[in-house]
């Protein structure tokens, strides 16, 4: 008990370990307080979405922005990148690429990428796999480690693939087709196990022969890239010179189909003519000698430089005409 004198002979009386008693309950339910509304919200990214969990057991999910929870850790949140695309190599490793499931050990990633093709021969084959979370609930519960299976599932799918294939269809022209391929049937797989997951991309990175006769399979590359190259040339070629050809082909046929209708034209005007003065000639012969005559003559003697007008017989000669120069012309 502790007296405080306070003047006018009055005296308190305090009780030290009361009020000790009373500040230590306040400032601990004023701590209790801030941890409350400290673990009572929590905020959700624009690329992720929060998946609440009661005593462990799925609750609810929430989109991006501010919520609010039970305190005192009677509610957890487990956020999922949802917008981030994500990717695991496979057979070589880059430093960009921090996922935890991937192999770092270079004889990790060397076993990893060799397989067998259909007809028995080896490839080294590495590629990528690009993917993102579809479903939060489903990627967080429904296996335990779902990235970590995926990349099970999707070295599983890439060996079967090759394994369908000939070494030359998966070193050179059936890329393309082992990529889609790949992308269907892991897919399926991933939807088989409730996963979560949607597979945006598998891209073959690097697909090489052994490394005892990569040299000479490079070198069988080289000389069909060279064919390749030489039928391509020859091929513009033929595209460039054959239909020019055909062109001045088609042109000729048509100026020869032209002339041959002119022609026929002509012909058969000539013949029209020649009937319509066949008739004229049958029904008056001498007039239509003479107008003949005369339509022979208004057409040549314009044409001549000199003339000279005989009579019948050819013995007299018209006068007036210079003989002298350059003689007669008969």
């Amino acid at each position: 008990m502790l007296e405080i004198d306070i003047g006018g002979g009055r005296k308190i009386q305090l009780d030290l370990p009361e009020i000790k008693a009373k500040a230590v309950l306040i400032g601990m339910g004023s701590i209790l307080v801030l941890v409350g509304l400290l673990t009572s919200v929590y905020t959700v990214q624009t690329e992720e979405e929060g998946v609440v969990l009661r005593f462990g057991k799925y609750q609810s999910t929430q989109v991006p922005g501010l919520h609010f929870k039970l305190p005192f850790f009677i509610d957890r949140v487990e956020k999922v990148a949802v917008e981030r695309q994500m990717k695991q190599e496979f057979g070589f490793g880059t430093r960009e690429n921090a996922n935890p499931n991937q192999y770092e050990g270079k004889a990790e990633q060397d076993q990893e990428k060799k397989m067998v093709t259909g007809d028995l021969n080896a490839a080294r084959v590495e590629w990528v796999v690009q993917y993102r979370v579809s479903q939060p609930r489903e990627y967080l519960f429904n296996v335990r480690d779902a990235d970590e299976t995926l990349r099970d599932a999707a070295e599983s799918v890439m060996r079967e693939v090759v394994g369908d294939r000939t070494v030359d269809e998966v070193i050179t022209i059936g890329r393309q087709e082992i990529e889609d391929e790949n992308i269907k049937k892991l897919q399926q797989v991933v939807n088989k196990y409730r996963m979560g997951i949607s597979i945006d991309q598998v891209q073959l990175m690097a697909v090489k022969p052994p490394l005892p006769v990569e040299e000479s399979f490079d070198e069988v590359n080289r000389t069909e890239q060279e064919r390749a190259t030489a039928v391509n040339i020859a091929n513009g070629e033929y595209n460039k010179k054959v239909p020019k050809a055909m062109g001045e082909a088609e042109q000729s046929v048509t100026r020869a189909e032209g002339y041959a209708v002119k022609r026929v034209n002509e012909a058969q005007g000539d013949a029209a003519r020649f009937e319509a003065l066949l008739k004229a000639y049958e029904e008056a012969p001498e007039v239509t000698r003479r107008r003949m005559h005369l339509e022979t003559m208004q057409k040549v003697m314009p044409v001549l430089e000199r003339k000279i007008i005989m009579d019948e017989a050819g013995k007299h000669i018209l006068p007036l005409l210079q003989l002298n120069q350059g003689g007669i012309q008969r």
